[in-house]
C-alpha cells in the first residue's frame, strides 16, 4: 500500500481507467480539488429496483439513461445524478463509469476521520445488493482484486462503508458485508478497516 512516485505507467491502468473492468462513462463527475491524495476506498450497495438483481438499472442511473416511469420506486429517485466509480455486479462483472483519477458523486455529505466531503479524497464502489444482506464470494474476489489495484496507483490507506462516512444517513453496504473476509483477502492491517469505535452519528458534520 506504499504510495509510487510514479503513477502514470502503473500495469492495468490506462490513465485512471482499468483496463480489466467494463466502461461505460458518466456523465456525473467534475474534478478533484488540486493536490488532494487518494486514500480511500468507500464500499456501497446498491440494487434498482431495491432487492433486484440482474438487470441494466443500476448502469442507466450512473449514465442517467434510467427510464423513471419503468417502476414505482424510480418516482423515489426521480432527476437523480449520480455515480461511483465502480460497480460489482452478483456475478463478479466489474463495471468502471468515473476515471478515478476524477471525482465521482457517490458519498454525499460524509466524513471520515477527521476529512469531510469524502467525494474529494476516494474512490466509490457499489456492489450489487441491497444493504443489510449478504453478497457473492465472486463478489469479494472482484472487489478485493480491484482494491489492489486501486492500491498499487493511488496511496490508500483505508477503506470504509457508506454507512460509517455518512452514519446516522447511510446504512450500506450494511451487516451482510463481510469485512473480516475481505481484510483476509487483502492482508492490509487493521487500521486500514472501520474499528467498533468509528461511525458513530456524532461523526458526521
Amino acid at each position: 500500500m506504499a504510495m509510487l512516485v510514479d503513477a502514470t505507467n502503473v500495469p492495468g491502468w490506462t490513465g485512471g481507467w482499468l483496463t480489466s473492468a467494463r466502461h461505460s462513462p458518466s456523465p456525473n463527475f467534475g474534478s478533484r480539488p488540486p493536490g488532494e491524495a487518494i486514500d480511500l476506498i468507500v464500499v456501497h450497495s446498491i440494487s434498482l429496483p431495491p432487492g433486484v438483481y440482474g438487470g441494466p438499472e443500476v448502469e442507466q442511473l450512473f449514465t442517467n439513461q434510467l427510464d423513471w416511469e419503468a417502476h414505482p420506486y424510480f418516482e423515489q429517485i426521480r432527476g437523480m445524478e449520480v455515480s461511483s466509480h465502480f460497480f460489482i455486479r452478483r456475478d463478479g462483472e466489474l463495471i468502471q463509469f468515473v476515471d478515478a483519477d476524477a471525482r465521482a458523486w457517490h458519498a454525499g455529505a460524509s466524513c471520515w476521520r477527521g476529512r469531510s466531503n469524502c467525494n474529494d479524497h476516494s474512490v466509490g464502489i457499489e456492489l450489487e445488493g441491497l444493504e443489510g444482506e449478504r453478497f457473492e464470494a465472486v463478489q469479494y474476489i472482484t472487489l478485493s482484486t480491484l482494491c489492489q489495484h486501486l492500491a498499487a496507483r493511488y496511496p490508500i490507506n483505508a477503506i470504509a462503508g457508506h454507512e460509517h462516512i455518512a452514519p446516522g444517513r447511510k446504512q450500506d453496504p450494511g451487516a451482510g458485508f463481510d469485512w473480516a473476509a475481505l481484510q483476509q483477502r487483502l492482508g492490509w492491517p487493521d487500521p486500514c478497516f472501520p474499528q467498533p469505535d468509528e461511525g458513530a452519528p456524532t461523526q458526521l458534520a
